[in-house]
């Protein structure tokens, strides 16, 4: 049995010091029972905690590590970087470089402008759509989380699902007034909000594949029809690929799918596990941004050298055809694995997979939405979960979370996990009985 006395003792003196005792609110383990770990290093495909615990990582900073913890071309490029300078208040030519890296990947990214989070890149998209388009209203969907800006805390995933908050104390009613809440996955429940305003809608905004409600695939048609209804309304479509760049496809879900969003906002796995976003799309837009334009967007770290130059490594390694052909693989072998573990056990679990996301739900039926991926046994995933952290395997503790694979994972790491999961299931089962 793993002992976790310094995790324990660690969580102790955090809550005397931060909200919580975490700077993010689901690391506290609130849904999942027990105290959070606490984080001495990361290895690769491991992470290790303050007890000398080993553990398979499928959290990897929540998706931003997909080359695993502490790549070694990373560090080495990191080293050389820091001794240069922490922050230079200016442009560099990293900037350049990671621009032409990620437009390389995502040609629809015309034009991109560097900040310092996923939040801040969405914030900013959807201030350059208002601005752009001379509207006031976004359409959302209820489940996709956008970060914790005031006017997309409307019906979010993410934590604010993870704790069971509806939305935030602190909003004022009059911030979200322009915010509409629509059923993702079901373009009759936009089409409706565009009938009711065809004017005044200036951008829908999506997670293409969604990964705040656990992992939620689009289904057929739905992508291109919401391409077919911001045009037809004079409206914009934004990608907010925060998550799902470079995750699920190379050139993120645009490119799986072949929709093509006017803008785009990314995060995550561009700042190779450093704080960083970004926006871009089409040029006669992003000419809206200052000092190109009269929209204004700043920050004094925006453009940081240490996270250009770790994003500019981790997407020169994604570059090699064979690190994504490998965690292709490696990922329909472990969702498959567990899928055939669960059956075996005569546990009901529902599946999905896209690239290098995926997520289970304990659920009998389809899982498209928000409303059905609510129905899955929190409870049931709350055992799974303590089951697995148990055998070493370390997963999202929240069941609306989506999981993440790295190139640091092999086979070793996938069969590990998927014995984890056999014996994980029998004890549900058990349980249950």
């Amino acid at each position: 049995m793993l002992k976790h006395d310094q995790s324990v003792a660690c969580f102790a003196r955090a809550q005397e010091l931060m909200p919580g005792g975490v700077s993010s609110p689901v690391r506290a383990f609130r849904a999942v029972g027990g105290r959070p770990l606490f984080v001495a290093r990361g290895e690769g495909a491991y992470l290790v905690d303050v007890d000398g615990n080993r553990y398979v990582d499928y959290v990897l900073s929540w998706g931003p590590l997909i080359l695993g913890h502490a790549h070694p071309e990373v560090v080495t490029a990191l080293q050389e970087a820091v001794a240069k300078g922490t922050s230079f208040g200016a442009p560099s030519p990293l900037e350049i470089e990671l621009a032409e890296l990620v437009q390389a990947f995502m040609p629809n990214m015309e034009v991109i402008r560097f900040v310092n989070s996923g939040t801040e890149a969405v914030m900013s998209v959807l201030r350059l759509a208002r601005a752009a388009t001379g509207r006031n209203k976004i359409v959302k969907f209820v489940g996709n989380y956008h970060g914790h800006a005031d006017m997309l805390l409307v019906k979010a995933g993410s934590g604010v699902a993870t704790l069971g908050l509806p939305d935030s104390p602190g909003v004022p009613a009059a911030v979200v007034a322009d915010t509409l809440a629509a059923r993702y996955n079901d373009l009759e429940s936009v089409s409706r909000w565009f009938e009711r305003y065809p004017r005044d809608i200036a951008a829908v905004i999506v997670e293409p594949v969604a990964g705040n409600m656990g992992l939620v695939p689009p289904l057929p048609g739905f992508l291109e029809g919401l391409r077919e209804l911001t045009e037809a309304y004079g409206a914009l479509l934004v990608f907010d690929e925060v998550m799902t760049g470079f995750r699920v496809h190379p050139g993120g879900a645009q490119a799986l799918y072949g929709v093509k969003p006017d803008l785009t906002a990314l995060g995550k796995v561009i700042g190779g596990g450093l704080p960083v976003g970004a926006y871009g799309g089409r040029r006669e837009l992003m000419e809206w941004v200052a000092p190109a334009g009269p929209m204004y967007q700043a920050g004094t770290l925006s453009g940081n050298p240490l996270a250009m130059t770790a994003g500019i490594q981790t997407l020169r390694v994604l570059q090699r055809r064979a690190v994504w052909e490998q965690m292709e693989a490696l990922g329909r072998r472990l969702v498959e694995g567990i899928k055939d573990a669960a059956a075996e056990a005569g546990v009901p679990v529902v599946a999905h997979r896209v690239g290098t996301m995926f997520g289970f739900f304990f659920h009998n039926g389809p899982v498209t939405d928000w409303e059905t991926a609510a129905q899955a046994d929190r409870e049931r995933f709350k055992r799974y979960f303590q089951a697995m952290l148990a055998e070493g395997v370390y997963v999202a503790p929240s069941q609306f979370e989506a999981g993440f694979l790295s190139a640091a994972h092999g086979a070793a790491e996938i069969e590990t996990t998927i014995a984890a999961a056999k014996k994980a299931f029998v004890q549900l089962k058990e349980s249950a009985q």
